[in-house]
């Protein structure tokens, strides 16, 4: 007879639409639902964006003759690309319609994560650093329940040889991102000798299932049951050093 060894849920939370730059305590926010402990909360990268006023006015920004030059390049608005090129610490690839660059994070990811949807007036930029973003948060909710938590500032990126978007981690408080699972069992006895699991992104893309990419109106999703190791751990454990990236 089958049986069920363990049982995990993803909550999404409906929260308001914010602008930007509003007066809100999102840990505040998350209390208002009954947090356990153990519980990872998943918070989408535009939440904290737009509350952290990382919303550019469009009709402010003036592109360069670099940012003009590459908007004929790729079909881009030269100011979306002027954005692109601040938020940019190199630019890896362009082609029709993307820019391929690393970011000043360290991620390496399309447009620098400079992004025009689900904000009312103006570009997004990624927060300026997730990881302590998330620490944060963390601190504050931990500390309003009294309840020990994860949590993860996840973003949607497209990836190399491969169709569609899916969740990462670029933030991370609370528990490990990168799983080192070296020297522990498989089902046959055999120790494994080069398993590293990139867990915080496996849990930002099952809450990604949640949020969605359109008008759900989803950015906070609580996966409870899940049983990651508590830790220390950061968004930036999970970014690959250049020198061993064999694709650049």
């Amino acid at each position: 007879m089958i049986k069920e060894k363990i049982k995990v849920e993803v909550i999404g939370l409906e929260l308001p639409i914010f602008k930007g730059n509003e007066n809100v305590n999102i840990a505040e926010l998350i209390s208002q639902y009954p947090i356990e402990d153990g519980d990872i909360i998943v918070i989408a990268e535009t939440l904290i964006s737009k509350l952290e006023g990382n919303v550019i006015d469009k009709d402010k920004i003036i592109p360069s003759k670099e940012a003009i030059e590459l908007a004929k390049k790729t079909g881009k608005d030269p100011k979306v690309v002027q954005v692109i090129l601040d938020e940019a610490k190199e630019i890896v690839k362009v082609g029709k319609n993307f820019i391929i660059t690393e970011t000043k994070h360290g991620f390496v990811c399309a447009n620098s994560g400079v992004d025009e949807s689900n904000v009312s007036n103006g570009i997004k930029t990624l927060p300026k650093n997730p990881d302590e973003s998330a620490e944060k948060i963390r601190k504050d909710i931990e500390k309003l329940t009294g309840k020990k938590v994860g949590v993860i500032i996840s973003d949607s990126v497209g990836r190399p040889f491969r169709k569609g978007s899916v969740g990462i981690a670029i933030g991370v408080s609370g528990i490990i991102a990168l799983w080192d699972r070296k020297g522990e069992k498989d089902l046959f006895g055999r120790a494994l000798k080069t398993t590293e699991v990139a867990i915080a992104d496996e849990l930002a893309s099952m809450a990604n299932v949640v949020m969605g990419e359109a008008d759900e109106g989803i950015p906070v999703v609580i996966i409870r049951g899940a049983k990651v190791p508590l830790g220390d751990g950061k968004g930036k454990d999970l970014i690959r050093p250049k020198e061993e990236d064999v694709f650049r």
